[in-house]
């Protein structure tokens, strides 16, 4: 794509990027209000059934879920013009999600202007090791790496380092406004929570909030995970890396049913939102279909997307994702001497 489309591609989605108030408010109250009546009816159901306690507490954890993109709306001051707004909306909903806002607000935007950077790697993005990388690294850095990318532990023990970890602390060097922000959040939610333990039990409390917490957590990453990870994603160097393809080419358009769409705040259209942050999530679908480059996107589906679970390390040679035993193919077949083509099934000889 030349410097002149890329340039109008950026121009047709930044009209869509301006927040409508009353779209903004309205998207509020049809999610936090449901999501409080849902922890209410969670709770009245347990003198009923656990399971059927456990089917709101599921239907609850879809609202995070909305909750978050919300949040995330405000982190790209996308969600209300004013910025003050955005950052009050950002603090309570960063309460309800256990996400301090101000700290996580830069590492996304850190995201944001380095994704498919593969020498700006590391800050609020999902760990990723080439090929070469991880045949040169160390036994230690080997495992951590293999553990880090293990399901189990990715989406089973990612939420909980999360939640009780990594958004409880101050990165250092935080400015004072991110470490207050940290701080306010951190004592709103110990309050919130013995309130609610006070009220109705810490039993009660922890039947209805470990499952909500635990299942929008996992959710959550496997929606971030996903629409970065698919198999011929873009990844370059500085040198080459280009950010208007970085968000067309390296993010996906995840393809849902209306329902889960709208749950998941439309953040499966990623393309759109990478190539402007600033459009509100209820705008993003008009944009996508209304911008026909954009139409052109990887796009894939709830069935498709779990091959990504196989998807380990990026291939620079070939410019794809690999699985571990691919790896030992490719790394076998360079050591003697047989070069894969980009693109193709055949190998060659050097």
């Amino acid at each position: 794509m030349s410097k002149q489309k890329q340039a109008q591609l950026k121009k047709s989605v930044a009209s869509f990027a301006t927040p409508d108030t009353k779209a903004s408010i309205k998207q509020l109250l049809n999610t936090l209000l449901p999501f409080i009546f849902l922890w209410y009816l969670a709770y009245q159901s347990l003198s009923v059934s656990v399971w059927l306690t456990f089917l709101f507490a599921v239907v609850a954890s879809g609202f995070v879920i909305r909750i978050f993109i919300i949040f995330h709306d405000c982190a790209h001051q996308s969600f209300f013009k004013n910025k003050r707004a955005n950052r009050i909306v950002g603090t309570i909903t960063g309460i309800i999600t256990l996400f301090a806002f101000e700290k996580w607000k830069r590492s996304h935007a850190i995201h944001h202007a380095t994704s498919g950077n593969l020498d700006k790697r590391g800050t609020g993005d999902v760990w990723v090791m080439t090929v070469e990388e991880y045949a040169q690294a160390s036994f230690r850095g080997r495992l951590a790496y293999r553990l880090y990318r293990n399901p189990i532990i990715m989406f089973g023990l990612g939420p909980l380092y999360l939640f009780l970890l990594s958004n409880r602390f101050n990165r250092k060097g935080a400015r004072p406004k991110e470490r207050w922000n940290t701080y306010l959040i951190n004592a709103s939610v110990v309050i919130i929570y013995a309130a609610l333990i006070w009220a109705i039990g810490w039993q009660a409390f922890l039947i209805i909030q470990l499952p909500i917490l635990f299942i929008s957590g996992a959710l959550g990453i496997w929606l971030f995970y996903v629409q970065h990870q698919f198999e011929d994603s873009y990844f370059e160097n500085e040198s080459e890396w280009d950010f208007v393809k970085a968000a067309v080419d390296g993010s996906s358009y995840y393809k849902l049913p209306k329902v889960i769409q709208w749950m998941t705040g439309s953040i499966g259209f990623h393309h759109v939102h990478h190539l402007s942050p600033r459009v509100p999530n209820y705008k993003l679908e008009e944009a996508h279909e209304s911008t026909p480059p954009l139409q052109k996107a990887t796009t894939i589906t709830l069935a498709s997307s779990l091959k990504s679970i196989r998807f380990r390390l990026y291939d620079e040679a070939n410019k794809r994702f690999v699985s571990f035993k691919e790896m030992k193919d490719i790394l076998r077949k360079r050591k003697s001497g047989i070069r894969i083509s980009p693109g193709r099934t055949t190998v060659q000889e050097k």
